[in-house]
């Protein structure tokens, strides 16, 4: 989980890789009207969210059903997002990447043909809630290697 520009699908693919589970990008479950809006620079909002965590509620369920793990790519900013998200089972965690604005501002400005405007940025920020104590998921800043943030993650989760 994390705002635009983390590094949410970079990390998410290596633990995926490292631990032998799929990686399923969030952003493809978006709706296009979803990817209009923010590419016409507007923040979604609770009700543009709604149908495309249910959707990827329904993939964590698919996937549970079947005894399969997987990772997921997906902001999850709000904690009544990530309440839907763990609808789909209950073992979810959370692997939140963040860190220092001015990286993430710029992180996001390099990236070429993607969706997400940068100005969009502060309005996902606003909108981030941190996981609660009683939240399963670790944060990892996003300064540091790649290697460690799944290091970090493995360890915590006990994977």
């Amino acid at each position: 989980m994390g705002v635009s520009g983390s590094g949410k699908t970079t990390v998410g693919e290596a633990l995926a890789a490292a631990l032998g589970w799929r990686f399923v990008e969030g952003d493809s479950f978006h709706p296009p009207r979803n990817v209009e809006k923010m590419a016409a620079g507007h923040p979604l909002d609770d009700a543009d969210r709604r149908p495309w965590l249910e959707a990827l509620a329904a993939e964590i369920a698919k996937d549970d059903a079947a005894g399969r793990s997987s990772v997921i790519g997906c902001s999850a900013l709000k904690r009544s997002y990530r309440d839907i998200l763990r609808s789909g089972a209950p073992d979810v965690r959370f692997l939140h990447v963040h860190g220092d604005r001015t990286l993430l501002a710029e992180r996001v400005s390099h990236r070429p043909g993607h969706f997400f405007p940068a100005a969009l940025l502060e309005s996902q920020l606003a909108t981030l809630e941190p996981l609660g104590p009683d939240e399963r998921g670790v944060v990892v800043d996003i300064a540091a290697p790649v290697a460690e943030m799944v290091a970090e993650a493995r360890a915590d989760f006990g994977l």
